[in-house]
Protein backbone atom coordinates (compact mmCIF):
# COMPACT_ATOMS: atom_id res chain seq x y z
CA UNK A 1 0.00 0.00 0.00
CA UNK A 2 1.17 3.64 -0.35
CA UNK A 3 1.70 5.34 2.49
CA UNK A 4 0.00 8.66 1.54
CA UNK A 5 -2.66 6.80 0.26
CA UNK A 6 -3.40 4.54 3.17
CA UNK A 7 -6.59 5.59 5.75
CA UNK A 8 -5.03 6.07 8.46
CA UNK A 9 -7.98 3.80 10.27
CA UNK A 10 -7.13 0.95 8.11
CA UNK A 11 -7.75 -1.71 9.76
CA UNK A 12 -4.89 -3.68 8.41
CA UNK A 13 -2.44 -1.34 10.32
CA UNK A 14 -4.51 -1.14 13.70
CA UNK A 15 -1.86 -2.65 15.89
CA UNK A 16 0.47 -3.40 13.41
CA UNK A 17 4.10 -4.05 13.10
CA UNK A 18 4.62 -1.94 10.14
CA UNK A 19 7.16 -1.15 7.47
CA UNK A 20 7.47 2.03 6.02
CA UNK A 21 10.19 1.28 2.86
CA UNK A 22 11.19 3.47 -0.48
CA UNK A 23 9.73 2.06 -3.33
CA UNK A 24 13.30 1.99 -4.51
CA UNK A 25 14.30 -0.56 -1.76
CA UNK A 26 11.05 -2.57 -3.05
CA UNK A 27 12.11 -2.74 -6.51
CA UNK A 28 16.47 -2.34 -6.68
CA UNK A 29 16.42 -4.99 -3.50
CA UNK A 30 13.63 -6.89 -3.37
CA UNK A 31 15.60 -9.85 -1.31
CA UNK A 32 15.91 -7.15 1.60
CA UNK A 33 12.92 -5.82 1.67
CA UNK A 34 10.97 -9.47 1.41
CA UNK A 35 13.18 -10.08 5.32
CA UNK A 36 11.78 -7.06 6.36
CA UNK A 37 8.76 -7.25 4.86
CA UNK A 38 7.78 -10.54 6.61
CA UNK A 39 5.11 -10.90 9.56
CA UNK A 40 4.97 -6.62 8.61
CA UNK A 41 1.96 -4.60 6.85
CA UNK A 42 4.21 -3.19 3.93
CA UNK A 43 3.73 1.01 3.05
CA UNK A 44 5.55 1.93 0.68
CA UNK A 45 7.29 5.92 -0.62
CA UNK A 46 9.07 7.98 -2.67
CA UNK A 47 9.87 10.89 -1.17
CA UNK A 48 11.13 12.56 -4.37
CA UNK A 49 7.72 12.04 -6.10
CA UNK A 50 5.43 11.98 -2.83
CA UNK A 51 5.48 14.92 -0.62
CA UNK A 52 7.15 14.13 2.52
CA UNK A 53 5.68 16.47 5.14
CA UNK A 54 2.21 15.03 3.81
CA UNK A 55 3.35 11.56 4.61
CA UNK A 56 4.64 13.04 8.24
CA UNK A 57 0.70 13.95 8.86
CA UNK A 58 -0.04 10.71 7.32
CA UNK A 59 1.97 8.83 9.92
CA UNK A 60 1.42 11.39 12.98
CA UNK A 61 -2.12 10.33 12.32
CA UNK A 62 -1.89 6.36 11.97
CA UNK A 63 0.71 6.29 15.25
CA UNK A 64 -2.57 8.57 17.02
CA UNK A 65 -5.60 6.39 15.30
CA UNK A 66 -4.23 3.00 14.58
CA UNK A 67 -1.75 2.71 17.16
CA UNK A 68 1.11 0.40 15.51
CA UNK A 69 3.20 -1.71 17.77
CA UNK A 70 6.34 -1.24 15.73
CA UNK A 71 7.32 0.72 12.76
CA UNK A 72 10.57 0.28 10.83
CA UNK A 73 11.68 2.59 8.30
CA UNK A 74 14.16 1.70 4.88
CA UNK A 75 15.28 3.47 2.89
CA UNK A 76 18.92 3.80 -0.19
CA UNK A 77 21.72 4.95 1.89
CA UNK A 78 23.03 7.96 0.43
CA UNK A 79 19.55 9.30 -1.30
CA UNK A 80 18.73 12.94 0.18
CA UNK A 81 15.07 11.86 -0.65
CA UNK A 82 15.04 8.54 1.06
CA UNK A 83 16.61 10.34 3.94
CA UNK A 84 13.36 12.60 4.25
CA UNK A 85 11.47 8.74 4.91
CA UNK A 86 13.57 8.92 8.43
CA UNK A 87 12.99 12.43 9.11
CA UNK A 88 9.20 12.17 8.10
CA UNK A 89 8.69 9.24 10.95
CA UNK A 90 10.99 11.12 13.90
CA UNK A 91 8.51 14.17 13.16
CA UNK A 92 5.68 12.12 13.51
CA UNK A 93 6.82 10.45 16.29
CA UNK A 94 7.33 13.82 18.21
CA UNK A 95 3.86 15.20 16.88
CA UNK A 96 1.99 12.06 18.25
CA UNK A 97 3.50 12.32 21.32
CA UNK A 98 4.27 8.37 20.48
CA UNK A 99 7.00 6.92 22.91
CA UNK A 100 5.22 3.45 23.30
CA UNK A 101 5.89 1.71 19.89
CA UNK A 102 9.43 -0.11 18.75
CA UNK A 103 11.03 2.31 16.06
CA UNK A 104 13.51 0.66 13.60
CA UNK A 105 15.60 2.54 10.92
CA UNK A 106 17.37 0.80 8.18
CA UNK A 107 19.41 2.10 5.33
CA UNK A 108 20.05 -0.37 2.28
CA UNK A 109 24.32 0.01 0.94
CA UNK A 110 25.39 -1.99 -1.83
CA UNK A 111 22.31 -4.62 -0.71
CA UNK A 112 23.72 -4.60 2.73
CA UNK A 113 20.73 -3.75 5.63
CA UNK A 114 21.83 -1.80 7.91
CA UNK A 115 20.33 -0.59 11.17
CA UNK A 116 20.86 2.68 12.41
CA UNK A 117 19.46 4.55 15.34
CA UNK A 118 16.84 7.18 15.15
CA UNK A 119 19.70 9.59 16.76
CA UNK A 120 21.54 9.66 13.52
CA UNK A 121 18.86 10.17 11.45
CA UNK A 122 18.00 13.48 14.04
CA UNK A 123 21.36 14.55 13.42
CA UNK A 124 21.11 14.32 9.94
CA UNK A 125 19.20 17.71 10.36
CA UNK A 126 21.35 19.84 11.90
CA UNK A 127 24.29 20.49 9.70
CA UNK A 128 26.78 22.69 12.42
CA UNK A 129 26.72 19.18 14.60
CA UNK A 130 27.31 17.13 11.67
CA UNK A 131 30.29 19.99 10.88
CA UNK A 132 31.53 19.10 14.90
CA UNK A 133 31.39 14.80 13.76
CA UNK A 134 33.62 16.14 10.61
CA UNK A 135 36.00 18.06 12.75
CA UNK A 136 36.38 15.49 15.50
CA UNK A 137 36.33 12.21 12.96
CA UNK A 138 38.04 14.00 9.52
CA UNK A 139 38.49 9.90 8.48
CA UNK A 140 35.10 10.11 7.68
CA UNK A 141 35.46 12.07 4.54
CA UNK A 142 37.62 9.35 3.34
CA UNK A 143 34.77 6.77 3.93
CA UNK A 144 32.30 8.84 2.30
CA UNK A 145 34.65 9.10 -0.77
CA UNK A 146 34.17 4.91 -1.20
CA UNK A 147 30.38 6.05 -1.45
CA UNK A 148 29.65 9.26 -3.12
CA UNK A 149 30.09 10.36 -6.17
CA UNK A 150 29.31 13.99 -5.91
CA UNK A 151 32.03 13.76 -2.69
CA UNK A 152 34.72 12.57 -5.21
CA UNK A 153 33.89 14.96 -7.90
CA UNK A 154 33.81 18.15 -5.26
CA UNK A 155 37.25 17.21 -4.03
CA UNK A 156 38.05 16.63 -7.65
CA UNK A 157 39.24 12.76 -7.46
CA UNK A 158 39.58 11.72 -11.26
CA UNK A 159 37.56 8.23 -10.20
CA UNK A 160 34.51 9.43 -11.03
CA UNK A 161 32.38 8.27 -14.01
Amino acid sequence: MKATETWVKAPPIRGARILLAAECVKNLYPEVFEELAKDRVVLTCCPEAENPTLLMGKLASMITCSKPVEITVASIEGSPHCLLLHMALNEALFVAKARDLVVRHYVVLDGRLIEVSEEAARLARYLHLVQKALEKCPELLEELGKYSLEHRWASGRQDVP
